[in-house]
């Protein structure tokens, strides 16, 4: 990692050279751990294996706040503390700094707002690209119930979305200017923000195409863009328009500052280590905001292959699916064998081994999704957005915190094993979205949690399966690392190259 600048990791050797994204995130991790379960915070201490035994510690974190929500938070908590401690930003003119220090004094390179109006009319309608066709209405209403019965979306996310269908008035959010970070990002909201006609402040890299495209999208509608352009400009130029949030953080934040009514939404990406980078970024971004103003609200998406606690009635679901018949469960005890029970476990264990607390009512099952192949600096970068969305919340802040369907991105089907694993994924009872009907389906729900803020719940995990659509995951027959496999070897010869 010699030669990085902006947002890095700490120096992990005394000879102050190397830069180790294992120890960042194991020392992380045991900060969140340490009050809530000092015994774990051992365990992730003393780990030498962190890049194939992460998965079984982010399990251990999110099974340690369950008892309580002062624990959840005070995990949370302790692990954002954690982060913002430790990680580092290396700057032009005053050299490697903490992160904590970054906003002192005035940015290098102030940013200006260029603004575009597309010249679209406002489309005043929730609808929906599913399969070819616009649904709407009736036949959106009827494909919700059908995704409620499916298990592929929870409840809520029913609710909510058909809440919006009914006030269509909500969609322009008047007054509301929706800062998205990750301006270019496929799951982000962009495209249905401007066809609504909202303001949008639009943050991605000083990348012509991507500006080139994002102008292309509000010259067809309603909204207003603006983008961040260099000190002086003011025309909507692609060729000067954009930001880096590793680099010019200070800047970013002087930018935001101008809109009121801010809702801030993270929808950045980045492959292996500079995906904590970012996100250690944009959390600094968030508590910046924080700090100068009470209006601020907060949008995040949660991926779906993460592991969370799940209502009941989806466990219950899940075990439904397992006991009726089947070509697989045919297939099942010989799987099961010849993999050392590996293959085809059940999502949830049965109901006598699952615990109960004090007044006899079930327990939240943990649906384990991790992908252990996306890597523990995947797994730290969402953990990080959870973490916030918790303490912001417990603050007063408005937070939209949604889990996303899985979804045919470009990042997912550049990976060959996890685009096959999606592409036979139906056949464990989990759908695959199209980026159109996932990224408009999370608009909507942005849309609904910004008009109706969810207020902090009794537990955490509560507020963290409200709207969600995890595409089948948490109410499927079987733990899904345990059908990926077999998903993959099924769908390798439909996976898109």
């Amino acid at each position: 990692m010699s030669g990085m600048t902006g947002v890095v990791f700490p120096v992990s050797d005394a000879g102050g050279e190397r830069r180790s994204t294992s120890a960042l995130g194991r020392s992380v991790v045991a900060s969140a751990l340490r009050a809530v379960d000092p015994v774990g915070a051992g365990a992730v201490e003393r780990e030498t294996a962190w890049r194939t035994a992460y998965a079984g510690h982010f399990k251990r974190l999110l099974e340690a706040g369950l008892s309580s929500g002062d624990a959840a938070r005070t995990s949370a908590a302790d692990g954002l503390a954690a982060l913002h401690d430790r990680m580092r930003v290396i700057t032009a003119d005053r050299g490697e700094i903490g992160l904590r220090e970054l906003f002192d004094g005035a940015p290098a390179k102030p940013l200006a707002t260029a603004t575009y109006a597309g010249r679209g009319e406002a489309e005043r309608e929730f609808t929906l690209p599913y399969r070819g066709q616009r649904l709407a209405g009736g036949q959106l209403l009827a494909q919700l119930e059908r995704w409620v019965e499916a298990g592929v979306i929870e409840p809520s996310c029913a609710e909510s979305i058909s809440t919006v269908m009914a006030n269509p008035d909500w969609l322009a959010l008047p007054g509301r200017t929706i800062a998205v970070l990750g301006a270019g990002a496929e799951m982000g909201p962009v495209h249905s923000l401007l066809r609504w006609g909202c303001d949008v402040a639009a943050v991605d890299l000083p990348r012509p195409a991507v500006w080139t495209r994002l102008l292309d999208l509000a010259e067809r509608y309603a909204g207003r863009l603006h983008l961040p352009v260099p000190a002086g400009t003011t025309e909507a130029d692609p060729a000067v328009a954009g930001a880096d949030l590793l680099h010019d953080l200070p800047a970013v934040a002087a930018w935001l500052e101008q809109f009121t009514d801010l809702t801030l939404g993270n929808y950045v990406y980045a492959d292996g280590a500079t995906n904590v980078r970012v996100s250690v970024a944009v959390d600094a971004l968030t508590e910046r905001l924080r700090s100068l103003r009470s209006d601020l609200s907060l949008a995040f998406l949660a991926t779906p292959t993460d592991v969370f606690a799940v209502p009941p009635d989806a466990v219950a679901q899940a075990e439904r699916a397992y006991g009726e018949a089947s070509a697989l469960r045919l297939l099942r005890s010989p799987l099961r064998i010849v993999s050392a029970g590996r293959l085809l476990r059940r999502n949830y264990a049965p109901v006598g081994e699952r615990l109960r607390d004090p007044s006899g009512a079930a327990e939240p099952g943990v649906c384990d999704s991790i992908v252990t192949q996306q890597g523990p600096n995947y797994a730290l970068a969402k953990r990080l957005q959870r973490w916030r969305a918790a303490v912001a919340r417990s603050a007063g802040t408005p937070v939209s915190f949604t889990v996303a369907p899985p979804t045919r991105t470009r990042s997912v089907l550049k990976n060959r094993a996890l685009a096959a694993a999606y592409a036979g994924a139906h056949i464990f009872g989990v759908e695959v979205f199209e980026p159109a009907t996932a990224n408009t389906l999370m608009a909507g729900l942005l849309v609904h949690d910004l008009h109706r803020p969810l207020k902090p719940q009794a537990h955490v995990w509560q507020e963290e399966a409200f709207n969600a659509a995890h595409g089948g995951l948490w109410r499927a027959a079987y733990a899904p690392r345990s059908a990926l496999g077999l998903a993959a070897l099924l769908g390798w010869g439909a996976a898109r190259p």
